[in-house]
């Protein structure tokens, strides 16, 4: 089987990493052959070092004839018109985390994916984090679940842009919230049906670097997720609280225990999992086998819509509701 033709639009500190990995880890699989960046002289350098051609044009880049697939990286208020070009030029779609700066983006989204019906993927790249693996297939040990206590902690950003709201589309809640966000849906199997959250701003000015989020998920259970980008170190730490005991581990820091009483039992982890890689090789080996992506645009426009319910609780001062996009029909692809 030939190997995946990608476009890569978006190619800065974090599209890069998905350039590495496509030319060192993928390249029996899928071939780096456009590679599209606003930067016109990093661009072009990036692309001879590849070994592809380059393009500054994104509509270029998103309807190409020589590709069949697209990697997208790029601030998320420019995710629906991106995807809406890719889809009817009938590419297959990776879209990196967050799916949209809001749910009406969202669902512009999955109407484009509905029409189309071309394989998409959202780049929840946690679900492929070895803590949170081997966390989710501990669960049945402690269950019932009686709470979730989530929090990421990250130095203060470096990229301009992500203070800036007409950019951006938001602060921390939408743009790594959302990985918890996500990852209460992935662990539990359960929707949010409420959220109460407070933000706030200790190094930005125009978006929220803070924010501490109460939620309750069906069955009853409470979940506590918090994120910082104002402390020197990174952190992600997970509690699972049942009723059985505890599951305790960090998916930065990469350690995970099973609690019980005052006994701790360290959780056999592996190594730690490159979790670019591992979204990237699951999106190209199910383009290539006419399979269905294992995180569809439902799931991206869940966590959006958890992010956003934060917002306006946020703004309001009162608990809201998620808006949950019900697809009219999700293909197989």
């Amino acid at each position: 089987m030939a190997p995946l033709r990608i476009a890569l639009i978006g190619a800065g500190k974090h599209g890069s990493r998905y350039a590495h990995h496509l030319v060192t880890d993928l390249a029996s699989e899928a071939e780096l052959a456009v590679l599209c960046r606003r930067d016109r002289d990093a661009g072009a350098a990036a692309a001879r070092r590849y070994g592809c051609r380059f393009t500054p044009d994104i509509d270029d880049a998103a309807t190409a004839s020589d590709v069949d697939a697209v990697v997208v990286v790029v601030p998320p208020t420019l995710h629906a018109a991106i995807c809406a070009r890719a889809a009817a030029a009938g590419k297959a779609i990776l879209l990196e985390k967050p799916m949209a700066p809001s749910v009406a983006d969202a669902r512009r989204i999955g109407d484009a994916l509905d029409r189309h019906r071309v394989p998409f993927m959202v780049a929840h790249t946690l679900r492929f984090n070895a803590v949170v693996r081997a966390l989710r297939d501990r669960l049945v040990d402690i269950a019932p679940l009686v709470s979730v206590h989530l929090s990421q902690r990250f130095e203060p950003s470096q990229l301009g842009w992500l203070d800036d709201l007409a950019v951006a589309g938001g602060g921390i809640v939408i743009h790594t919230g959302v990985h918890s966000f996500d990852l209460l849906r992935f662990l539990t199997g359960s929707e949010v049906e409420s959220a109460s959250c407070r933000t706030w701003q200790r190094h930005t000015r125009a978006t929220e670097d803070n924010f501490s989020a109460q939620l309750t998920l069906g069955g009853g259970v409470q979940a506590t997720v918090t994120g910082s980008r104002s402390t020197e170190g990174r952190s992600g730490l997970i509690e699972l609280v049942g009723e059985r005991g505890q599951l305790v581990g960090d998916h930065t820091l990469h350690f995970a225990y099973l609690i019980r009483g005052r006994a701790r039992t360290a959780l056999d982890l592996g190594s730690e999992v490159q979790t670019v890689r591992e979204a990237l090789r699951a999106f190209v080996q199910s383009v290539g086998r006419d399979a269905r992506p294992p995180i569809g645009w439902p799931d991206g426009a869940a966590a959006v819509a958890v992010a956003e319910a934060c917002y306006r609780s946020a703004a309001a001062g009162r608990a809201e509701v998620p808006v949950l996009i019900r697809p009219s029909s999700i293909s197989g692809k």
